[in-house]
């Protein structure tokens, strides 16, 4: 990165002006106590803005004091980023991207128009509307080559298009942004080559789809509905929507499934399985299996045979 330093020539003052005031003192409301230094670099950006395109030292100074900042942090930040300039630009600002798809597309041809029309870089015209500086990429390589010239992308350039573009912002005539081709965004060169078929956009897709439904499954759905999708009862979430309603409303399905698994009969709801007498020891076995007697303490069964310590009845 080259060296950026402050102009030479500086204003004697600088301070915004009553709308530009209570916008940075929006902005600071934005942050806690003792957090107000964030807001440094939206400042800046309005004082360069409200001063013609650039940040003058006075405003570095100003902006330090707002924010209860030593000066020289204000400087640093005002100095790391490019997107600051420190030195007066023209009216319109020509950031030329040199990076290589750009380079690769012609950028050194457009170059060559600016030091042509304008001049070196940095260098403003006599009348203070144009000025340049190439600058890195700026994310619009499928379009390349292009220039940003304030805040405004012009793509798909050539030295006769960005020559004419420049005469034309030199004169104050309206100049339409992005394409300088128009193509349409970043498509091929030459029209679309695909996605072309009409009937994708005119809707006749949309009711050929619908006529795949109609009459499908007759006696198990309900007509269509204005969508297009099909009836409630042939879709398959619907059914097990449908069957999971079925088995809330039932609490005894439920307890007849539970009843399968465990291979008991199922005796209805409020009943109770009857008990089974263990064969080795004759003790009844409720709810276990027949090899595992009941646990100590289950009272026996009326009618049950009564058993002694040794088994025997």
């Amino acid at each position: 990165m080259s060296v950026r330093r402050l102009a030479e020539v500086q204003p004697e003052s600088f301070a915004f002006t009553q709308d530009n005031l209570r916008w940075a003192e929006g902005q600071i409301a934005k942050y806690p106590e003792g957090r107000q230094m964030s807001a440094v670099i939206p400042l800046l950006w309005k004082a360069q803005e409200q001063n013609g395109g650039w940040v003058p030292e006075p405003a570095i100074r100003a902006i330090a004091e707002m924010l209860g900042m030593p000066t020289i942090r204000v400087m640093e930040v005002a100095t790391f980023y490019t997107m600051f300039n420190l030195a007066p630009v023209g009216e319109h600002f020509v950031q030329l991207c040199g990076t290589t798809p750009c380079a690769l597309r012609g950028a050194n041809a457009l170059k060559e128009v600016c030091r042509k029309v304008i001049g070196e870089e940095r260098h403003v015209t006599a009348d203070g509307k144009l000025s340049w500086l190439e600058v890195e990429c700026l994310g619009a390589c499928a379009n390349a080559p292009m220039a940003q010239i304030n805040y405004d992308y012009f793509e798909d350039l050539d030295p006769a298009s960005f020559e004419a573009l420049l005469e034309d912002l030199r004169a104050g005539r309206e100049v339409q942004p992005g394409s300088q081709t128009g193509r349409s965004c970043s498509a091929p060169f030459g029209g679309d080559t695909s996605l072309t078929d009409e009937t994708l956009y005119d809707g006749s897709r949309v009711g050929a789809w619908r006529k795949r439904f109609e009459g499908h499954g007759e006696g198990e759905q309900t007509s269509p509905d204005k969508a297009g999708r099909p009836g409630d009862t042939t879709r398959p979430e619907a059914k097990s929507s449908a069957d999971k309603r079925d088995a809330d409303a039932a609490p005894g399905a439920r307890a007849s499934d539970r009843s399968r698994r465990e291979g008991q009969p199922y005796l209805g709801s409020g009943a109770q399985p009857t008990p089974k007498t263990d064969v080795a020891s004759g003790s009844p076995t409720v709810g276990t299996s027949p090899d595992k007697p009941a646990d100590p303490g289950v009272a026996p069964v009326e009618g049950a045979p009564k058993t002694g310590k040794d088994g025997k009845a």
